[in-house]
C-alpha cells in the first residue's frame, strides 16, 4: 500500500472514531466504570497469554511480561475508581462586596477526541496508561500502537469492545511515522499523547497545531548513593534498575553517582550483583536480560560504549556481545561529552562516577537535557528534601532507584523530557478542561 493510500485511508478510518465524541461523552460515570473494570478482569483472565504475547513480540523476558499484564490490570481497575469520583468544586465568591451571595461551580469536561501514540517496551501499560483515561472521561481515541507490537494492541482493543466500550469509538491503527504525522497535523484531534524519543515527541508537538500535547520522553535517570545509604540494598536495587529488561525503559538507572568515602564498597557490591544476573531467551523462566529489540539498537549501544571507552573511560563490566546478547555494562568515569553522559542510550548500559559529596552530586545530577526521574540513596531527611526542591525532574525517589514508578502517581517529565503528565488521575486533567458555572440566586 502506498503513503498516499494509506494516509486517506487512515484518516479517514480516524474520522469515523471521532464522530462518537458526542455518544462516549454522554456515558455516565457509572458505565466508564463497569466498562474499565470489565477490561480490567478480561485482562487477567488472559495474563498468561498477553504475558506470552508481549514477551514474543518485544523480547521482554517473560517475568517482566508477567509484571508488566499484572501493572496493567491495575491501571485500569484504577482507572474505574476515577472514573467515579472526577469532580469538581463548590466556590463561595462572598469574598468582596461585588459579589456577595453567588456561587461558582466547577467540572471537567473531556476536550475532545485523543490520538494516542505508545512505544514499544511497554506495549500493553503504557497503552493503558493513554486508553484507560480516555475511556474513563467518555473520549473517542485512535491509537497508534508501537509497530513492533501490533498483535498486543489488537488483543487489548478486542478486550475494549467486549467490554460495552462503543465499537466505533476506539481503534487501533498500525501506520508508518509518516501516515501518523498525518494524523497529528489532523484537526481531527483535540489531544495527543505520545510516549517515546525526545526527537520525535517534540517535532511531533510542532506539528500538532492547537491540540493538548502530553509528551513522555525519556531522560537519563542519574542517582545518587549517599554514604549514609544501606550499600546492599542500593546496590541490588541499581542492578535491577539499571538492567532489566535491557535497558530499554525510559526511567532506567543510567548515572551513578557514588560520595567518595563508599564508592569502592559499592561498586564492589554492584559487580557482584551484576554477575548475579542471568543473560539468555526471554522466554526462559531465569531469564533477567535478553537481546535488545533489534540489531540497530545494539550496534548504535556498542558504538556508544566504543565512543567512551576511546575518551578514556574504563569498562567494569560487560561492554560486549555475548550469545546474542549485549551483556550488562557498567563504565567508570565515562567522559562528560561522550553520548552515555549526555544522551539516553536506551540500552542496558549505566556509568559510575565518584562525588565528593552531596552538593556535587547534585549539580552533576541537573546537568543536561533531561528531567524525567532521579533517585538518592540516603537516609539524610535533609538531603532527601534538598533533592528533591533542587533536582529539575518531574520525579524525585528517596531509597530506591528513578526506575521506580507506581500507577497511582503522576508521572512524567521536564525539560527535554517532556511535557504535562501520565497516571490516570493526572492524564485525565490532562485531556480535559475546566469549565465554570457562576450561579446568582435571585
Amino acid at each position: 500500500m502506498n503513503d498516499i493510500k494509506d494516509t486517506g485511508e487512515t484518516l479517514e478510518a480516524a474520522g469515523k472514531i471521532v464522530q462518537n465524541f458526542n455518544e462516549t461523552a454522554a456515558l455516565p460515570s457509572y458505565a466508564r466504570a463497569d466498562i474499565l473494570q470489565k477490561i480490567s478482569g478480561k485482562i487477567a483472565g488472559l495474563s498468561e497469554d498477553f504475558a506470552r504475547l508481549i514477551c514474543e513480540e518485544v523480547k521482554k523476558p517473560i517475568k517482566e511480561s508477567r509484571r508488566e499484564v499484572a501493572r496493567a490490570v491495575f491501571t485500569f481497575n484504577w482507572a474505574a475508581e476515577e472514573a467515579k469520583r472526577f469532580g469538581g468544586e463548590v466556590l463561595p465568591l462572598d469574598l468582596d462586596a461585588s459579589s456577595a451571595g453567588r456561587l461558582a461551580l466547577t467540572r471537567r469536561f473531556p476536550r475532545g477526541p485523543a490520538l494516542l501514540i505508545s512505544p514499544f517496551n511497554f506495549p500493553l501499560n503504557l497503552v493503558a496508561h493513554k486508553v484507560a483515561p480516555a475511556i474513563a472521561l467518555g473520549i473517542p481515541f485512535v491509537l497508534k500502537p508501537a509497530p513492533q507490537a501490533p498483535k498486543t494492541a489488537q488483543k487489548l482493543m478486542k478486550i475494549i469492545f467486549e467490554s460495552d466500550w462503543p465499537k466505533g469509538a476506539a481503534a487501533a491503527l498500525p501506520c508508518s511515522n509518516e501516515v501518523a504525522e498525518k494524523l497529528v497535523q489532523s484537526d481531527l484531534f483535540s489531544i495527543l499523547s505520545f510516549t517515546g524519543s525526545a526527537a520525535v515527541g517534540w517535532k511531533l508537538k510542532s506539528l500538532s497545531g492547537k491540540k493538548r500535547v502530553v509528551l513522555e520522553l525519556g531522560g537519563t535517570a542519574p542517582l545518587y548513593i549517599d554514604e549514609k545509604a544501606d550499600l546492599a540494598f542500593a546496590a541490588k536495587r541499581t542492578a535491577w534498575g539499571a538492567f532489566y529488561y535491557s535497558g530499554q525503559v525510559c526511567i532506567s538507572v543510567q548515572k551513578i553517582f557514588a560520595a567518595a568515602p563508599c564508592y569502592e564498597s559499592f561498586k564492589e557490591l554492584l559487580l557482584k550483583e551484576i554477575a548475579d544476573l542471568k543473560l539468555g531467551d526471554p522466554a526462559d523462566e531465569n531469564t533477567d536480560i535478553g537481546p535488545l529489540i533489534d540489531k540497530k539498537s545494539e550496534e548504535r549501544v556498542e558504538n556508544w560504549v566504543s565512543e567512551a571507552v576511546a575518551g578514556g573511560a574504563r569498562v567494569l563490566f560487560g561492554g560486549k556481545r555475548l550469545d546474542g546478547v549485549f551483556m550488562p555494562t557498567l563504565i567508570e568515569n565515562a567522559p562528560q561529552s561522550c553520548k552515555l553522559n549526555c544522551e539516553e542510550v536506551f540500552g542496558p548500559v549505566a556509568t559510575l562516577e565518584k562525588v565528593s559529596n552531596s552538593e556535587e552530586a547534585l549539580r552533576k545530577m541537573s546537568e543536561g537535557a533531561y528531567g524525567l526521574q532521579a533517585g538518592i540513596f540516603t537516609n539524610d531527611l535533609n538531603l532527601a528534601v534538598q533533592s528533591w526542591t533542587t533536582l529539575p525532574h518531574g520525579g524525585v525517589i528517596i531509597n530506591d532507584i528513578p526506575a521506580f514508578r507506581s500507577d497511582v502517581m503522576p508521572y512524567g517529565g521536564n525539560k527535554d523530557s517532556g511535557s504535562g503528565r501520565e497516571g490516570v488521575r493526572y492524564a485525565m486533567e490532562e485531556y480535559s478542561e475546566l469549565k465554570t458555572l457562576v450561579l446568582n440566586p435571585q
